[in-house]
């Protein structure tokens, strides 16, 4: 009986202190600013599925010229995807289809894109796509932006 309590609450202990370092995690990712809840699906094909598989649920930081994108369920306090500016064409826009209405949060946005020839695609809300294309137009002269 004390064994089994014992290790219950070593569980509970666990499973307390893995979501307070999630939250951590999270805290000192948005500490300096500049972040917005951004999903990602990598290296989509040309016609991307609408099944809702491949997207991961992340935080995306501005920093200078990048972008540096965090996935939410992670340890890990580097980025995972890491974006330039002068790199990213935004090839058009669309609401969520099928399945991934299910995947992605509710007021999602997804925003096709090429980054060094990886074709991805971003998916955020309204006000986060604003922000984000105006951080693409507001590139320093001489750098190359393709926005469509």
């Amino acid at each position: 009986m004390v064994l089994a309590l014992t290790v219950c609450g070593i569980v509970v202990a666990l499973v307390v202190v893995g979501l307070f370092l999630f939250g951590l995690r999270r805290r000192l990712i948005q500490r300096s600013g500049g972040t917005f809840d951004c999903s990602l699906r990598w290296d989509v094909a040309e016609k991307p599925d609408t099944n809702g598989k491949g997207w991961s649920y992340g935080v995306a930081r501005y920093n200078g010229d990048r972008i540096e994108w965090y996935r939410v369920f992670s340890y890990a306090y580097r980025p995972r995807r890491v974006l330039e500016r002068s790199q990213i064409e935004v090839a058009g826009r669309r609401l969520p289809e099928g399945e991934e209405e299910l995947a992605l949060l509710s007021d999602a946005v997804v925003l096709a894109c090429t980054h060094r020839g990886t074709r991805l695609e971003l998916a955020m809300s309204e006000d986060a796509l604003t922000g984000f294309l105006a951080w693409l137009e507001a590139a320093p002269p001489g750098q190359r932006v393709n926005v469509a």
